[in-house]
């Protein structure tokens, strides 16, 4: 029996995407059967690991097809994190398997990423083609706390079927319980800077991944640590575009911290520094950006 689960909340409403995305996910959760039970597994994983990137390959292109029929507005950028995904993550794991020689563990960190990155796009960046939930062209660059809260309380929504309720809009770095400690950093032409810190209290990540994708995810810290951290970049397409241009600014580094790294980072300050509750546990939100300034002429 696969370890993940089919939910009928991934359906965005279009017959030919839901029937390849819950095919995908009897494909992982099959995948993860052989890894995990059959001894001598690695030709299989292998011949089983080709033909689903295959299919994701096909399913992309069946949804870009779609999106491409109704003229939906978020088709460019869509269409790019399916290349990004395609042209570094899947080659990335690629390299990955094969040095490791197919071993037990480079598989099962395969398909941790792919979950991982299946259950985001899909709760985000596919719901918004029917308009399931809020496209992200629909935020404009503010700092306005009020709208980063509904942006933020939105995706929770999006993703988790969350509220979000903001509880502090001065959040102090106080000690949370476990989580995992996101950071990306973005960088403009011109030198300008902007830095982004996201945590998912981890009460909240694996229940909320349990909720998902059934409850045996709990039980798989990795599979949850994948997910977070992909569902969290998911959160980024989503609501990133209320402090960063993607025009203006390319990523130039994405990493998970340890709690410590957090709360050394934390002390240069952010101001933006959002502290959310929901009924599963805790979200914090911070973002900072740096300006060049210009020199004076003489």
């Amino acid at each position: 029996m696969g370890k993940i689960l089919w939910n009928e909340k991934f359906n965005i409403g279009v017959e030919v995407v839901d029937k390849a995305h819950a095919r995908l996910f009897r494909m992982v959760g099959k995948l993860m059967d052989l890894a995990e039970y059959e001894s001598d597994s690695q030709n299989a994983c292998k011949e089983s690991i080709k033909f689903l990137e295959d299919y994701t390959m096909t399913h992309f292109s069946e949804e870009e097809a779609y999106m491409r029929s109704v003229r939906y507005k978020g088709y460019e950028k869509h269409k790019k994190l399916h290349d990004e995904f395609r042209d570094n993550t899947l080659v990335s794991l690629k390299r990955y398997l094969k040095t490791s020689d197919y071993s037990p563990m480079a598989v099962q960190r395969f398909l941790n990423v792919l979950v991982g990155w299946l259950t985001g796009h899909i709760m985000v960046e596919d719901q918004a083609i029917t308009g399931n939930v809020a496209a992200s062209s629909v935020y404009e660059e503010t700092t306005d706390t009020s709208v980063v809260a509904d942006a933020v309380n939105q995706a929770m929504k999006d993703v988790f079927r969350l509220e979000a309720e903001l509880v502090s809009a001065e959040y102090n770095g106080r000690s949370i319980r476990n989580g995992y400690y996101y950071r990306l950093c973005y960088d403009r032409d011109d030198g300008g800077k902007v830095q982004l810190l996201m945590v998912l209290e981890e009460q909240l990540a694996r229940r909320g991944v349990g909720m998902m994708l059934g409850l045996a995810a709990m039980q798989k810290p990795e599979m949850v640590r994948e997910a977070s951290v992909q569902i969290l970049e998911q959160f980024i397409h989503h609501f990133g575009k209320l402090f960063k241009s993607d025009t203006e600014y390319q990523l130039s580094k994405e990493e998970l911290l340890t709690k410590d790294e957090f709360r050394e980072d934390f002390m240069t300050r952010y101001p933006t520094s959002l502290l959310f509750e929901t009924r599963l546990g805790h979200f914090i939100f911070c973002a900072r950006r740096w300006e060049i300034k210009k020199k004076k002429g003489f």
